[in-house]
């Protein structure tokens, strides 16, 4: 019988993607092993993921960066996003998040799992809809959980399922009265349904069934947060921290079962909230690793959210936070289109750099070091092969050159670089 990730680690067993996770940690497979028995790191890899480039994600590790992606009823052609999934490996991404909303989704999927060596992920509920072709209102619990395993077996390595919002969240929301609601897509459709049928959650409910599903195929569970807060005044309230009470629960769950699980959390949130979040999760969900959409740190910057997301992120990594999912110039706009996934993931990996350095993760900051080197040795060609989107910084040099070649055009001959090079070696400073 197949053996998940969590289950031989805890028999003392160092499987291949365990070996592949460490040499990219500069961690020794054992080290890999323990985290992944005490579900502080997991490694997301279906057993039918075959061309998978194994990850691991937990606090201790380099951060990770996620990528949504997928068609909706206004933007349907499965050709382009396949362009921005390429596209989103090419630069770096750890994980392709299919978001679909429209259409025949299971070719494109299967496509991701046979062709992507990123991590991939889903959210059953949104397919749900699609794949019966009828109304939510009409689905059943079996119908949800059918579909959750029909993503196992197209060989998905992680889903998000919404299985901490209960009958209790319905009456919280009404009671507290947010400013924005539920905006988490898929914990507002199962919300929807609650209200609709009058039953319970059937990710809850019977959330034993799922997690044989999960184990049968060693795909990780990432517990979505349907009360995520959507709005600066909605963060850390009650929905939101009881749910993630309700996560820590399932959480132990899971784990008696030997499946994986992640976290996810904000959201938008005031910075000054980020790391108590980080650290009332840790405790609460026993050090899981956790999923950050962000956080947004400001509701004002339409057009500019990766960048709000990016200052959030960053403080998330460095708090604790082990997965960043990247927001583009285009949220709550529009679906994003390949310049916004570029923008998008290049704000997120600088956030994840960034938090990687706070946390002294191994070797993170050689890069810089290289950087540094080069800038004092006016290596430009070493500059750009240090630089996180050297594209853009050549560009950039190339529609602005200096007079002198070794500087810059801000500065020229007062280059503080160049006048400290020719000072130390006791040569004529020229500045005139």
């Amino acid at each position: 019988m197949y053996k998940t990730q969590m289950e031989s680690a805890r028999e003392g067993i160092i499987t291949r993607e365990m070996e592949i996770v460490a040499k990219k940690e500069y961690r020794t497979p054992e080290e890999i092993r323990e985290l992944v028995a005490k579900g502080q790191v997991v490694i997301c890899a279906n057993r039918l993921h075959k061309c998978i480039n194994p990850n691991g994600v937990g606090s201790m590790l380099r951060t990770k960066i996620n990528v949504n992606l997928g068609v909706s009823r206004d933007c349907k052609d499965y050709d382009i996003e396949m362009q921005k999934v390429m596209t989103a490996v090419d630069m770096g991404a750890d994980a392709i998040m299919d978001l679909s909303s429209h259409g025949n989704t299971q070719p494109f999927r299967q496509k991701l799992t046979s062709e992507c060596p990123a991590m991939i992920g889903t959210v059953p509920v949104y397919d749900s809809v699609i794949h019966y072709q009828r109304d939510l209102a009409t689905l059943t619990a079996k119908d949800f959980i059918d579909v959750v395993r029909l993503h196992a077996e197209d060989g998905v390595d992680f889903v998000t399922l919404h299985c901490g919002i209960t009958r209790k969240t319905i009456e919280q929301i009404k009671k507290h009265k947010r400013k924005m609601n539920i905006v988490s897509r898929g914990g507002s459709l199962v919300f929807a349904w609650m209200s609709m049928t009058g039953n319970e959650n059937p990710f809850y409910e019977y959330f034993d069934e799922i997690l044989d599903i999960c184990r049968e195929y060693d795909v990780t569970i990432s517990l979505g947060d349907a009360c995520r807060p959507g709005c600066l005044a909605d963060a850390s309230d009650v929905c939101q921290i009881e749910e993630l009470v309700r996560l820590g629960e399932l959480t132990k769950r899971a784990w008696a079962k030997d499946v994986q699980v992640m976290i996810e959390g904000p959201g938008h949130m005031p910075l000054d909230q980020i790391e108590a979040n980080m650290k009332i999760q840790q405790t609460i969900c026993m050090g899981a690793p956790f999923y950050v959409l962000g956080p947004l740190v400001t509701d004002i910057a339409p057009g500019y959210d990766h960048i709000t997301s990016a200052i959030g992120g960053a403080v998330a990594g460095a708090s604790g936070a082990s997965f960043l999912c990247y927001v583009t110039p285009a949220e709550h706009l529009a679906l994003p289109n390949l310049d916004d996934v570029k923008q998008g993931i290049i704000a997120s990996k600088i956030a994840g750099h960034v938090a990687d350095i706070a946390k002294h993760i191994p070797h993170a900051m050689d890069i810089d070091n290289a950087m540094a080197d080069a800038r004092r040795t006016f290596d430009w060609e070493k500059q750009w092969e240090c630089s996180i989107d050297p594209e853009t910084a050549k560009k950039i040099r190339e529609d602005r050159k200096p007079e002198i070649e070794e500087s810059c055009s801000m500065c020229g001959k007062f280059c503080a670089v160049r006048s400290m090079n020719k000072a130390l070696e006791g040569e004529y400073i020229d500045i005139l």
